[in-house]
């Protein structure tokens, strides 16, 4: 990530835009450890990182 360049926080309806997953394989990936976890915003909101769904992303382009 740039320096300087804030990362900004995802909300899982972005996340699945991005990702065109359903709520439940996004999930269930998340489980499986191979998508990143949440990060808490508050006690009852939370999001991806949107540098940590990018590079999950462009690691797909890499196979």
């Amino acid at each position: 990530m740039d320096e300087g360049i804030q990362d900004r926080i995802l909300r899982r309806r972005s996340v699945l835009e991005r990702t065109g997953f359903s709520a439940s394989t996004l999930y269930r990936k998340i489980e499986a450890g191979t998508f990143p976890r949440q990060v808490r915003i508050s006690e009852r909101c939370s999001g991806w990182r949107e540098s940590a769904v990018k590079a999950w992303i462009d690691g797909l382009h890499e196979d």
